[in-house]
């Protein structure tokens, strides 16, 4: 199809009658942002972890406080630095005893599953968020009221457990990382990757699977 043709479809239109925004954003499909239900929810998490973020790390009670508030879906032993940034934290589950080093994004407007034991590097961001490829059907817009507006639409996350994920690495939405997985420094996960395999680069590719072979690397410091 030519550029011209294309300019002449009418931008997007989400189908009518639909749920509420937050029924319709979770469930991947074509969502107002603006809604004010979900401004709400964001701004909610915003100073959720404003707060995170000026807390000491020493402060460790107000610190959990606050975790157990942002993310009412997360197991025992969450361990996170900060700063970290969430669009929403209701819409992520945690697993048991998971670690997130500095600057953790998880921007979770469709449901973001993490297992349990999983190690996150300086740097990850997991985003879920689409966006239309069309501009005509992108870009802002104003409603009838004169507020400004765009559709977005989101894919779901989900990491199995026992994964370590190095430094600056970013999952894209609708990718499903199995478990046991390695996902090497400055990586960006596009599609699917198998469990018990170590990934890299943009696009990520599976370059090795982990076997009990790889135990006697390190055996020697056991000695």
């Amino acid at each position: 199809m030519s550029n011209e043709s294309m300019n002449e479809l009418p931008p997007v239109e989400p189908r009518m009658p639909r749920a509420s925004e937050r029924e319709e954003m979770l469930a991947g499909k074509l969502y107002n942002p603006a809604d004010p239900e979900l401004v709400a929810l964001r701004d909610k998490a915003a100073d959720l972890c404003t707060r995170f973020n000026a807390t000491s790390r020493a402060d460790h009670a107000t610190r959990n406080a606050i975790l157990d508030e942002l993310l009412p879906g997360h197991g025992k032993g969450l361990d996170v630095l900060g700063p970290i940034f969430f669009d929403y934290g209701c819409n992520t589950t945690i697993g048991e005893r998971v670690f997130a080093n500095f600057n953790f994004t998880v921007l979770d407007c469709n449901p973001v599953t993490i297992g349990d034991d999983v190690l996150f590097g300086p740097n990850v961001s997991l985003l879920p968020p689409m966006h239309p490829l069309r501009w005509q059907d992108r870009n802002v817009r104003q409603a009838a009221d004169g507020s400004m507006y765009d559709y977005e639409y989101g894919k779901p996350i989900v990491i199995g457990s026992n994964c370590w994920f190095g430094g600056n690495v970013t999952v894209i939405g609708g990718v499903t990382i199995g478990e046991g997985c390695v996902i090497g420094a400055g990586s960006v996960v596009t599609r699917d990757i198998p469990p018990h395999t170590v990934a890299v680069g943009n696009p990520a590719r599976p370059i090795k699977e982990i076997t009990d072979k790889d135990a006697s690397v390190l055996q020697y410091y056991a000695q």
